[in-house]
């Protein structure tokens, strides 16, 4: 949950951002040419503009990629929060169809907002495979003959210390 809340929260940041950017801009651009006049109110009217036309563009941008994240980040609730892990399940609880979850899931997995789950066809399931670093291995070495442990990738052998190749 913490990947998708940082991205709302970032998301939302912005979409404040431009929309304060809309607002203050529209009262700069008489403010600075009509009232301040002179160099100062030049720059403060070309801030205004560039206020408003850039929250103009961007606040309704901002907020329509805040809504789309708002609706991932239910996904992801429903998963880690409710225990809810089948596509059949998670589309009755937020009103969806099957379909719109399955891509709402495979969003959420390109973006990471699902740590250490995996998607077997329409279940998801904890991850319980171990890194092959953590993983131990046996192997023999070919120059002294002895048998030893070994994990990560990293093979030397811990008598002779010759460095061995993965099998």
């Amino acid at each position: 949950m913490n990947a998708i809340n940082k991205a709302l929260r970032g998301s939302f940041a912005l979409s404040m951002i431009l929309t304060v950017m809309l607002a203050a801009g529209i009262p700069l651009i008489p403010v600075g040419f009509a009232v301040v006049g002179g160099g100062f109110g030049t720059a403060l009217g070309v801030i205004g503009i560039a206020f408003a036309a850039v929250g103009f563009y961007g606040c309704p941008l901002a907020w329509v990629a805040y809504g789309g994240k708002k609706s991932l980040q239910r996904v992801v609730s429903a998963v880690v929060e409710e225990h809810i892990y089948e596509v059949s399940e998670i589309a009755a609880q937020l009103g969806l169809s099957e379909k719109e979850v399955r891509n709402r899931i495979d969003t959420c997995f390109k973006k990471k907002y699902f740590i250490g789950y995996k998607r077997e066809g329409d279940r998801l399931v904890l991850n319980e495979n171990k890194a092959l670093e953590d993983a131990e291995h046996v192997a023999e070495c070919p120059h002294c003959g002895a048998r030893f442990t070994y994990k990560g990738t990293d093979i030397r052998c811990p008598y002779c210390g010759s460095a061995q190749e993965r099998k």
